[in-house]
């Protein structure tokens, strides 16, 4: 897959890692069609900064838990661009309770958010990248592998979100490929405190926070390199071991 002149639809790309992706596949030539959830959120910076590359871009504010807002967005993209040679569902929620306290509400909107939305992306995607053939990246975590005291909720939609990866990638080889990427602590929250980022540090066998280039330089590798699919790839300074 050659990233340049390529359509790439990303999911939650206005803010933070999904954001940067966009930008890195742009400068590597890719015209980029990117979802965003609130209207306060920097959508239209990000679309102007991705132009600013010169390539073409389209912003599409979409509910990610509803078909019908997944098929306008991706039927905007086809709209106007054609085709869709790459999706990276990156739309993501981060939900945290004990176990006993998490409601009904709130385990629907994780697994709704972080599993359901990209079940139907890559649905309604994968039909228009069959014919010329295509990647599919998913965004998942560390929360898939280890136990994260409070998040299991969360924890679940990303554990299924890996298991749909390889699903997917057996039933529509050979024409799309399909990973997933489990990043560690590649960005932390604006308002961290000292304690955070030092506890972030720690769990790090490279003993630092990473970046989101740091999980942008992975996706540009897993488009471009055509004999990889079904397979998690983990971007996190080895906190995995710890």
């Amino acid at each position: 897959m050659n990233i340049k002149d390529s359509v790439v639809l990303i999911t939650g790309a206005a803010v933070r890692v999904g954001r940067t992706a966009a930008l890195t596949l742009a400068k590597h030539g890719a015209n980029i069609s990117f979802s965003y959830y609130l209207d306060n959120e920097p959508w239209q910076e990000t679309l102007q900064e991705i132009e600013a590359h010169g390539v073409q871009a389209l912003a599409v504010q979409t509910e990610i838990r509803s078909a019908e807002s997944v098929q306008s967005l991706v039927d905007a993209t086809i709209e106007k661009f054609g085709r869709i040679d790459i999706l990276i569902n990156n739309a993501s929620i981060w939900l945290k309770a004990p176990f006993l306290d998490i409601t009904e509400e709130e385990w629907d909107l994780a697994l709704d958010v972080n599993l359901k939305g990209p079940f139907l992306t890559s649905q309604k995607a994968a039909p228009h990248m069959m014919e010329n053939g295509g990647v599919i990246i998913n965004i998942s975590d560390l929360s898939a592998f280890q136990v994260w005291p409070e998040y299991a909720h969360h924890a679940a939609s990303k554990a299924g979100l890996v298991s749909l990866t390889k699903t997917l990638a057996f039933e529509l080889a050979p024409k799309i490929r399909v990973n997933a990427i489990a990043p560690g602590t590649v960005l932390l929250p604006e308002n961290h405190s000292p304690e955070k980022r030092k506890w972030a540090e720690e769990n790090s066998v490279l003993k630092r926070v990473g970046s989101p280039e740091d999980v942008a330089r992975l996706m540009v590798f897993l488009i471009e390199n055509d004999f990889t699919t079904g397979a998690v790839y983990f971007v996190d300074g080895g906190r995995s071991l710890v």
